[in-house]
């Protein structure tokens, strides 16, 4: 539960087999737990930390794609790359390490545990990660990343999000466009429609969707694209 008192020897210890190693910095770790609500100063909470840690995170799940992935694209990659160090993401270990129950908060914050405090969450597992490469290395924060992170990277790989978000984040880190969907063609009468959607986006070919509705024609043209500039890969039911 968050609370504002000191961490506990017990609570160092928990921490310490969270973190894999013994902690040598335990100030540093108090802080690495510490939201700005429980005292004043950025030197006494985890904001720097969390700068360090998100840049120690995304170069460790960088390696790891590049590793897992030895064909993929860079457009695929940084999908990925994406989605693993987003803050759902970090909130989700977070939650699974319950880190919720070490998190120093002031009495202004009543509870981390809410979908509206995912962002803390997120910070506090992004500023763990500095304290244990400050305190250990580089090596150190790798191990507890693969630990926490790797069967997330080899599961993304089935995991087919919402085919137009999924282009909308590749489009933004290739090109920094956002696609653009126009409807080429609507025919059928009104309670049968079928619509043909076209995607265009800066650099790229445009492609061609259809359905039943605009929704599905662009879910569509969304899915060829993200499959023909192989970010993903072709199902087998696929035309």
């Amino acid at each position: 539960m968050s609370h504002n008192a000191g961490l506990s020897e017990s609570d160092f210890r928990r921490l310490e087999d969270i973190v894999g190693h013994p902690i040598s910095n335990r100030d540093r770790l108090e802080r690495a737990l510490t939201h700005s609500s429980a005292r004043a100063g950025s030197y006494s909470n985890y904001e720097r930390l969390e700068f360090l840690g998100d840049r120690v995170l995304g170069l460790v799940i960088a390696e790891m794609l590049f590793s897992l992935f030895p064909k993929a694209k860079e457009g695929e990659l940084s999908v990925r790359l994406n989605r693993l160090v987003s803050a759902t993401t970090c909130a989700a270990v977070a939650d699974e390490l319950q880190l919720h129950q070490y998190i120093r908060t002031g009495s202004d914050v009543k509870s981390v545990k809410g979908k509206r405090m995912t962002n803390v969450r997120a910070d506090v597992m992004e500023s763990l990660i500095a304290a244990i490469y400050l305190d250990a290395g580089l090596d150190a924060a790798r191990q507890f990343i693969a630990k926490n992170w790797e069967t997330r990277a080899k599961d993304s790989e089935q995991a087919r999000r919402d085919a137009k978000t999924e282009l909308q984040e590749w489009a933004h880190v290739r090109t920094g466009d956002t696609p653009r969907y126009t409807i080429v063609e609507r025919t059928g009468p009104d309670h049968d429609p079928h619509f043909t959607v076209r995607v265009e986006i800066g650099g790229s070919e445009p492609e061609i969707g259809q359905g039943r509705s605009r929704r599905i024609a662009e879910q569509d043209a969304a899915t060829r694209l993200l499959e023909r500039e192989g970010v993903w890969q072709r199902t087998n039911d696929d035309n």
